[in-house]
């Protein structure tokens, strides 16, 4: 057995069914006329129409514009100065001086300044060097005679030259002996020993004796 259907619920539905359908044709219509956009007419002009006509324009002529003028030198202005006044004042000197023949001046005497002792120097070089007495040939000779070779050099197997440094003075005596390169062993000790005793003439720089710094190897050799 069928229901039966209301008229009244069935008008009900239909009319929100219509109203739901306007709404919706409302809200389209103002989403278009917003979003509606309106284009101005544009005319076409067809640019191959338009002639150019290049005859018709102006020529501008360059024009070259004149340098500025050159800034006016002023001229130095000449002032006349007048000549300078002389002044004359007289200036007066009040001078209480009285001599009198009797006085006597006394005499200014300057201390004489002390004589400088002279440096005793030392040459490296002069005119004339010192040499032995008897000669080079005797000094060797007396080298060899004097020299005792050192038994510790001995059994070392110590050879060498050893360079004794001396002072020859004005009379050709030896001072300030020293080896100033040695070999060792007693050697250095033996070569300063003996060179103390040699005799020399002095050297002589401009006539003169003179104090001389010499050099002398003395060779330490042993025989087969």
């Amino acid at each position: 057995m069928e229901p039966k259907k209301n008229p009244k619920a069935d008008l009900t539905r239909k009319s929100n069914l219509f109203f739901a359908i306007g709404l919706v044709v409302s809200i389209m219509l103002v989403i278009v006329a917003f979003e509606w956009k309106s284009y101005d007419e544009v005319v076409a002009v067809d640019m191959g129409v338009a002639a150019d006509n290049f005859e018709e324009l102006i020529d501008i002529p360059i024009t070259e514009q004149p340098p500025p003028p050159p800034p006016k030198i002023q001229q130095p202005e000449i002032i006349e100065v007048p000549d300078e006044e002389v002044i004359e004042e007289e200036i007066e000197l009040d001078i209480d001086l009285e001599v009198v023949e009797e006085d006597v001046v006394e005499e200014i005497v300057f201390e004489e300044a002390p004589e400088e002792e002279p440096v005793e120097q030392i040459f490296e070089v002069v005119e004339q060097q010192p040499t032995p007495e008897g000669g080079m040939e005797a000094f060797y000779k007396f080298i060899a005679e004097e020299l005792e070779y050192p038994a510790q050099a001995q059994r070392m197997g110590v050879e060498g030259r050893v360079f004794v440094q001396f002072v020859v003075d004005e009379k050709g005596n030896v001072s300030d002996v020293k080896a100033v390169k040695g070999i060792g062993a007693g050697a250095d000790e033996e070569a300063v020993r003996v060179i103390k005793q040699t005799k020399w003439n002095p050297g002589m720089q401009r006539g003169r004796p003179v104090k001389v710094r010499m050099v002398m190897p003395v060779l330490f050799r042993l025989s087969n």
